[in-house]
């Protein structure tokens, strides 16, 4: 690696300043969602417009929005903007509770808990969402604790679980398209990267949850469902599998949704149009962020802010094994301070896909470590959105989850052996 570039820790200051005032505003409200990221995000645009003096503000403006409008941020927007019509129009026909009435109509009693780890699975992996899902499984968790002698805390904690498996690996989840996209790796070989890697996490989680749970029964009644209304979620799953660009997969699974709600439910194509615009426009600031930090880190790249971070993460580095690490550590810290695993991703991806190209890491892999150890933190950190929403559910305190939240922990665990055991081994670069 060429360490003789230039190298300035000053230029560090936007990405300081960005951390430290959400950190500060997260403190100060007691509730790190409470202020919207884009404020600290402007307030460090700002200052990395002012970094540098050796050219003028116009061209420092110019770079900047260079770096925002980079073909790689625009066309990660673009799949923001589908991912998020998509998965509100999949809902809006019914799909997420065809999903999981379909599951419960089939799950054996004593085997509901490991029931509702896989129902989170699928539907996490169909969603693209771990909040969304959190937000759709959770109360019958909580609802399974109340006719059992099961804590509400081990029921919540694993629909976090299952949550977290599909945030990881779907193919709409916006840490993955931020994943693949960072490191310039595709959709399909980046999921069959990662699903080796966490499949164990999977099994032990389930073994787990099996042994913890024998003996235990809950008469969940589920309601009818449309076997239709799945379609839409497989179709997606199947269609990116096959390798179809992810684009069109999300353009049609829209479409499938839409004509299914229109000719099968009392869905009218208005509904149709308002969900679609209804999923667009909640990832707006998602978007936003997206783009200010893409300028953010080109300004930091120019004044050499990233040159430094490499010097010091790598300066003990000597072989592949410590840059993959570095990258897991990296990634980590950065979303135990944003508190948001797709953010943490944007934020390092561009960092962590210079590492990789230096210590001839397959993006396969820097995309899958960038998505595992980001997943690890989300579904751990009591502050996160995810471990907030299961405990509001669940009216138990966001700490008493941790203890149970086996998943999360245990996809770490399977993320350090693949970087000690340089699994999986690619027979061709990426």
């Amino acid at each position: 690696m060429n360490k003789s570039m230039h190298s300035n820790p000053i230029a560090l200051l936007p990405f300081i300043v960005f951390l430290a005032t959400f950190l500060l505003a997260g403190i100060i409200t007691g509730d790190f969602y409470q202020v919207s990221m884009l404020i600290p995000a402007v307030i460090a645009a700002i200052l990395s417009l002012t970094i540098s003096r050796k050219t003028s503000l116009s061209s420092r403006v110019e770079q900047f929005a260079q770096g925002a409008g980079h073909p790689d941020i625009m066309i990660m927007v673009m799949i923001f903007l589908l991912s998020g019509a998509f998965s509100s129009v999949a809902n809006g026909i019914g799909s997420v509770d065809a999903t999981v009435n379909f599951a419960l109509t089939y799950l054996p009693q004593n085997m509901i808990i490991v029931g509702i780890f896989i129902i989170g699975s699928f539907i996490s992996l169909a969603m693209g969402t771990s909040v969304g899902t959190i937000s759709a499984l959770a109360p019958i968790a909580v609802g399974i604790s109340g006719e059992t002698e099961l804590p509400t805390a081990i029921t919540v904690a694993t629909v976090v679980g299952g949550a977290m498996f599909g945030d990881n690996l779907s193919i709409i989840s916006d840490t993955t398209i931020a994943a693949v996209r960072t490191q310039k790796t595709e959709m399909k070989d980046k999921f069959k990267t990662n699903f080796f890697i966490v499949l164990p996490a999977a099994f032990i989680t389930i073994s787990i949850l099996f042994i913890l749970t024998l003996g235990s029964s809950s008469a969940v009644t589920a309601d009818s469902f449309e076997w239709i209304n799945i379609l839409p979620y497989l179709g997606v799953l199947i269609a990116a599998l096959l390798g179809a660009n992810v684009l069109g997969v999300l353009l049609g699974g829209i479409l499938l949704a839409g004509i299914i709600g229109v000719t099968t439910a009392d869905y009218s194509i208005m509904n149709f149009i308002e969900q679609i615009t209804s999923g667009m426009t909640g990832m707006a600031e998602l978007i936003l962020l997206t783009i200010i930090l893409g300028g953010i880190v080109t300004m930091i790249q120019n004044n050499g802010g990233i040159q430094f971070i490499l010097n010091v993460l790598t300066r003990g580095v000597r072989s592949k094994k410590g840059a993959e690490a570095s990258i897991a550590g990296l990634v980590s810290t950065t979303n135990l301070a944003t508190a948001n695993n797709t953010i943490a991703i944007i934020t390092t991806g561009q960092l962590a896909k210079q590492i990789s190209d230096d210590y001839e890491i397959d993006s396969r892999k820097s995309a899958s470590l960038l998505d595992i150890f980001s997943c690890t933190i989300q579904g751990l950190i009591p502050y996160g959105a995810q471990l907030l929403t299961a405990a509001q559910f669940g009216e138990i305190s966001p700490l008493a989850i941790i203890p149970y939240s086996f998943y999360p922990m245990l996809i770490a665990l399977m993320g350090i052996i693949a970087i000690s055991t340089s699994f999986p081994r690619f027979k061709t670069a990426s």
